[in-house]
């Protein structure tokens, strides 16, 4: 049975035009269903056509010359169109950025253990912001902090470059590692073995 009506609330995302929906006075029908696949009609013919199949009439390229249609069940091409986008969504990749926060004074122990943090999340794929805060007069030693950033990226050198050079904030310093690609590659063959 057609589908009449607008789609429901939770389908607004995917909005597609539908049977009277659709205002154009000639369309490109294709699909499997029809003959040849690819057919230009009027409107009215192809409505006839998806009623007759007791399927809908369903806009998937409004801006072609004519409108391309498709005869198919519109809840089913919804269910379809959906599981395209989660398959998408899942393909795109999610960088996230983590902070981690240091003083000029940062003992060695300290810098030893923020580097295994950052190392990581360089491993996952995320980038590593690292951030010298100049609190009172340590902003007198400009050049401890400078120096501690060099020592952590150079102890990430093998897995990371920086995307950002070193520069200040306010009074804080700030740099931005990004993984290299070889780690999400040598990650994901580590994972196969």
């Amino acid at each position: 049975m057609p589908h009449k009506g607008k789609p429901k609330k939770k389908e607004q995302k995917l909005f597609y035009r539908i049977n009277e929906q659709i205002k154009a006075p000639e369309v490109r029908v294709v699909g499997d269903n029809i003959e040849g696949g690819n057919q230009i009609m009027p409107l009215e013919d192809a409505l006839k056509l998806a009623d007759e199949m007791e399927l809908d009439l369903v806009e998937i390229n409004p801006n072609a010359n004519p409108p391309i249609v498709k005869i198919v069940d519109y809840s089913k091409f919804l269910y379809e169109q959906k599981k395209k986008l989660k398959e998408q969504a899942k393909k795109s990749a999610k960088v996230e950025v983590k902070e981690l926060r240091f003083t000029p004074n940062t003992d060695d122990h300290d810098l030893q253990f923020k580097l295994n943090h950052a190392r990581k999340f360089l491993e996952q794929g995320n980038k590593v912001k690292a951030t010298v805060f100049y609190k009172g007069r340590s902003i007198l030693f400009k050049d401890k902090g400078r120096e501690l950033l060099d020592r952590f990226v150079e102890a990430l050198s093998d897995i990371a470059e920086v995307e950002q050079q070193p520069k200040f904030e306010g009074r804080r310093l700030v740099i931005l590692l990004k993984p290299l690609k070889t780690t999400k590659k040598n990650k994901s063959e580590n994972a196969k073995n």
